[in-house]
């Protein structure tokens, strides 16, 4: 399942990822785009989301350890900002920096939290290299043992694997899971709409339902759950 595509062309392809970093699209049309797609923008939203989950945290060496790595994979390619700051000259040496920095603590801290969350982005790096059963490992590794909230990121993506993979019952059932346990980084209607996205090709009269009421709310999702009713079959 490797990608012909650098993860710089695969975020300029995810219109979602770019316009609205705070929602959540996991699911493109075609599945051996689904794990391209909807894992960067998992990876850029988990980058973007632990930034403000940790800043007003108690400050350890844990901790100020993650927002370095943090600070890396979120810094700029090319000149660097104005008044200075940290950037790289390429996005390949950006991205080796962030890894190294991810793979240093959930080696030298493994079981805290930031380790799981370093796992998480791990995972995203597998993912994007083909490397879909190491990718599941880490999932499954945060899913089980981090937090209700990174926790629940990491179940969305193991969903967006299965269904991927063609294993939609599994998918269906973590869906459901995040619906009925909600966190402060996957709401109910993210799970819901993606939900509804998993059961389209099977069930789009029931898809259709979940998506209405999504579209009703004025939000980037509701946006996302118009156009995704726009694409289901007409009656």
């Amino acid at each position: 399942m490797a990608s012909n595509l650098t993860r710089k062309e695969l975020l300029k392809q995810d219109k979602f990822t770019v316009e609205a970093e705070h929602t959540v699209d996991f699911l493109s049309t075609h599945r051996k785009e689904a794990i391209r797609y909807g894992v960067v923008a998992l990876v850029v939203i988990v980058v973007v989301v632990a930034g403000f989950y940790y800043r007003s945290s108690q400050q350890s060496v844990r901790e100020e350890a993650l927002g370095e790595a943090i600070s890396l994979s979120n810094a700029p390619v090319g000149a660097p900002p104005p008044g200075g700051g940290l950037s790289f000259p390429t996005v390949a040496a950006k991205e080796e920096a962030a890894a190294k920095a991810f793979t240093k603590i959930a080696s030298d801290y493994s079981g805290s939290q930031e380790a799981w969350v370093a796992d998480y982005y791990l995972g995203g790096r597998d993912l994007d290299a083909g490397k879909v059963d190491d990718a599941r490992k880490k999932y499954q590794e945060v899913a089980d043992h981090a937090n209700a909230n990174y926790a629940s990121l990491a179940k969305l993506a193991l969903a967006q694997l299965d269904f991927a993979e063609n294993r939609t019952q599994e998918a269906q059932v973590l869906l459901r899971d995040l619906m009925d346990h909600p966190t402060d980084l996957v709401s109910k209607t993210q799970a819901m709409y993606t939900y509804a996205k998993v059961i389209a090709p099977s069930n789009p009269v029931e898809a259709r339902k979940l998506l209405q009421g999504i579209a009703s709310e004025k939000s980037d999702v509701g946006q996302l759950a118009q156009t995704a009713m726009n694409e289901l079959p007409q009656k």
